[in-house]
């Protein structure tokens, strides 16, 4: 049984709304300290909805969510802004700014919220970027290296700054099956080597398999969690919709409604 030292992100009760529209009703979960934690299902499910609650651009309304026992719904001030010290975010588009080089988007996070002088910050750049194998493209553009060295340099700008929790949407998306296959095993490297807690939304179910250490499926229908497990539990599921998602079958079901 899990102690609360063991627990990182603790999701009590939260609905989601839109307008009129309730999205994610009653929500409750856990992300433990060190895992490869993925949130996952079909499309309108609430995925993203649910991850802009957990990095505090979205308010709930109803629940909590706590980070390392602070709940971020109610956190103001300077009490806020350590919470958001704790995370790191890779948004699916990378973000980056297109206008600086790698080396530069990542001394701005830097220099926006350290006292570092500038060969210290140039320094911790230079040493994330080589994290994630980007050494020698510090001095490029966005636009003049790959998707895949895109989502890399994000992921690099997400931990500048030492957090504790790094949130990655769709990390995959859009990637080749070589170059998806590299960025698992870039997140597999860093979970183990920093020892850091990744959040992961996903819908690609080669990667879910070979990075996540717990699941939790998501359902537009039930507003809320259908499965939860390791994958391969998950794979096995008795539920005839989790085991449609997951053995890849076309359904009478299939939604056309855009990710949330």
């Amino acid at each position: 049984m899990n102690s609360a030292a063991d627990i990182v992100i603790n999701v009590r009760g939260l609905t989601a709304v839109y307008g009129e529209e309730t999205v994610l009703e009653n929500l409750s979960f856990s992300v433990r300290r060190g895992e490869v934690f993925v949130i996952l299902g079909g499309s309108g499910c609430g995925k993203s909805t649910l991850l802009k609650h957990m990095i505090g651009l979205y308010k709930p309304a109803a629940g909590e969510i706590l980070i390392d026992e602070e709940n971020i719904v109610t956190a103001e001030g300077k009490s806020r802004l350590a919470i958001l010290r704790k995370i790191g975010v890779m948004y699916q588009n990378g973000a980056l700014f297109g206008s600086m080089t790698l080396m530069e988007n990542l001394c701005l996070p830097l220099e926006e919220f350290t006292d570092l002088p500038p060969d210290a910050r140039a320094l911790i750049a230079a040493m994330n970027l080589s994290l994630v194998g980007l050494d020698k493209s510090g001095h490029l553009l966005p636009a003049e290296i790959s998707g895949g060295m895109r989502k890399r340099a994000a992921i690099a700008r997400a931990m500048v700054l030492g957090p504790e929790i790094i949130f990655l949407d769709e990390p995959s998306a859009g990637l080749d099956p070589i170059t998806s296959a590299e960025m698992d095993e870039l997140i597999l490297r860093l979970a183990a080597s920093l020892g850091v807690t990744f959040v992961i939304v996903s819908h690609e179910l080669p990667s879910i398999h070979a990075i996540a250490d717990r699941v939790i499926m998501l359902d537009r229908n039930v507003k809320g969690i259908v499965a939860s497990g390791a994958p391969r539990e998950l794979e096995q599921n008795g539920d005839p919709q989790v085991r449609q998602f997951f053995q890849r079958r076309a359904g009478a079901a299939n939604s056309t409604v855009p990710n949330r």
